[in-house]
């Protein structure tokens, strides 16, 4: 069985109103941890820098306005399947990738068929895991 799903769309990395320029992003979902997608941003003269965030989060942002910590994901128009507008945020600093919908709701069938919407709990061994972090939590904590 297939465990991930790839895929790279060009976005514009918006530095202000007059300046923006394409860069690639690669997006990524694995079934080791169903409830995230990961988009990898190649900027410029930079190391690539990677998100992480919910996958309905990105799914709800293509319709409507959504997120409310430090990604923030919405259509910038008012026609179904418009752009969308991607803000990231560390603290005061902040970025804002503009996408096109289309590849981003290919990208997201993609990762329906290997996972369903609602099926995440499915995939992957959640008990197993809380348990190990679990266990790290308590030895750091019994060591300091």
């Amino acid at each position: 069985m297939r465990e991930s799903v790839q895929a790279e769309v060009l976005m514009s990395f918006v530095v202000s109103e007059e300046l923006s320029f394409r860069i690639p992003v690669e997006l990524g979902y694995e079934t080791r941890d169903p409830f995230a997608v990961r988009m990898t941003f190649h900027l410029p003269g930079d190391a690539p820098v990677t998100w992480a965030f919910g996958r309905e989060l990105l799914l709800d942002g293509i319709n409507a306005p959504a997120g409310d910590g430090d990604v923030r994901i919405e259509p910038t128009g008012s026609q179904e399947l418009s752009d969308v507008s991607i803000r990231l945020r560390v603290g005061v600093e902040q970025a804002l990738f503009r996408a096109s919908a289309p590849p981003l709701v290919a990208f997201l069938d993609r990762t329906d068929k290997l996972v369903p919407l609602g099926q995440e709990c499915t995939f992957g061994d959640f008990d197993e895991d809380l348990e190990e972090a679990l266990g790290r939590i308590l030895a750091e904590e019994n060591a300091g």
